[in-house]
């Protein structure tokens, strides 16, 4: 993916003389900073987390904070990868970064957890059957095997508001080759191109993921939450609309799936 359309850039202003050193984008992750280690920091406040797990599932590679927040990325990012920050009672925060984000330290904001939200899972999943060209979008940052063309999860909906608009969210999402992801350089596939990925919620199709990114947000039509009762979303990826001999499932990979207001 050679760009992050879901990042917004803004500036985050601290009491701290090395958080004022860099600059930010929401989420977030400050850049520029000036001879520091990178750093994760409670969005809110301002304050080092420490114990916050950082992954790159591509490099298959962690690290943990130390007590102010701070620590090392001793890994090589190649091309663009998802990562991943964890810390208990904080929501699950991910990324798509690339070799150059990694030039310089970074400062990374997250948000405590609160009561309007529901974090449906935080593991990372390959959709799709296995098949696909170098050329894909991401093609070199799928790290395991696919589970198949679609992915679903059955829960009760808990700690969200009903009579406010309710969303489900994609923390981060790679691999998408339509035609739009195409047009815009997500990959570098010269003719073929896929169907786009789609969203169901109890058995209703709610949307379509056209691009590659960071924070996808898709409202849930009220009329087809059911109220402290079990719900299911599907995530089934696109197929590749130049191939009829065979079925040919796009490759992706996304992690992060929670529901918020």
């Amino acid at each position: 993916m050679k760009k992050l359309l879901t990042l917004i850039f803004c500036i985050l202003i601290t009491s701290t003389a090395q958080i004022q050193a860099a600059s930010t984008f929401e989420g977030g992750i400050y850049e520029e900073g000036k001879g520091l280690s990178s750093r994760i920091i409670d969005k809110k406040t301002g304050s080092g987390i420490g114990g916050a797990k950082i992954s790159l599932p591509k490099q298959n590679y962690s690290t943990t904070t130390d007590s102010d927040g701070y620590f090392e990325l001793d890994t090589y990012v190649d091309g663009t990868s998802i990562m991943s920050v964890q810390k208990e009672n904080y929501k699950p925060y991910s990324v798509t970064v690339t070799d150059q984000t990694f030039s310089k330290p970074l400062i990374i904001g997250i948000e405590k957890s609160n009561s309007e939200g529901l974090v449906l899972d935080s593991s990372m999943y390959h959709l799709g059957d296995n098949n696909y060209s170098d050329l894909s979008a991401n093609a070199g940052e799928f790290r395991m095997q696919a589970i198949g063309p679609f992915y679903t999860k059955r829960f009760i909906l808990k700690n969200l508001k009903f009579n406010k608009p309710i969303f489900f969210v994609i923390g981060s999402i790679i691999g998408i080759d339509t035609d739009l992801a195409r047009s815009i350089g997500q990959n570098r596939i010269g003719t073929a191109f896929a169907s786009p990925p789609e969203i169901y919620f109890n058995g209703n199709k709610i949307s379509e993921i056209q691009i590659n990114g960071d924070g996808q947000k898709i409202r849930v039509p009220s009329s087809l939450i059911k109220k402290n009762q079990v719900n299911e979303v599907t995530i089934k990826t696109g197929r590749n609309l130049m191939q009829t001999a065979y079925i040919d499932y796009d490759d992706i990979e996304f992690m992060n799936l929670f529901f918020e207001n």
